[in-house]
């Protein structure tokens, strides 16, 4: 059974910078795709930034582009997102979410991290 792990948010100020991490445990394949989503208070989910399994293909949202960055480690099966220059709208449950296109399950999400910016 797959199982992500987001870790490393929390509070932070305007301006400042962290690094969100998810691990994935129970898939012995790369994941085709992994990607990180947010849901902001009052608002729908939606794409933060997403790179394929090779590491190759990164996409980014207009509101996030030039100020994060997703990463995989050597591993294959962690993610990373770095948050730098932060805003109080980047405030938001951070999810993490896998592809595997031949899984029958196919996509995996982990539980979410919280992420507040404070002006």
């Amino acid at each position: 059974q797959v199982r992500l792990v987001e870790y490393g948010g929390g509070p932070v100020q305007a301006g400042g910078s962290l690094r969100l991490s998810c691990a994935a445990s129970g898939h012995t394949r790369a994941f085709d795709v992994l990607a990180w989503y947010r849901k902001a208070p009052g608002k729908g989910r939606e794409v933060v930034a997403s790179i394929r399994g090779s590491g190759s293909n990164t996409y980014y949202s207009d509101s996030v582009k030039g100020r994060f960055t997703i990463s995989i480690d050597d591993v294959k099966n962690t993610v990373h997102l770095q948050m730098n220059s932060l805003k109080p709208e980047d405030t938001a449950i951070y999810y993490c979410n896998t592809i595997d296109y031949s899984d029958p399950v196919g996509t995996f999400w982990g539980q979410g991290t919280h992420v507040t910016v404070s002006a």
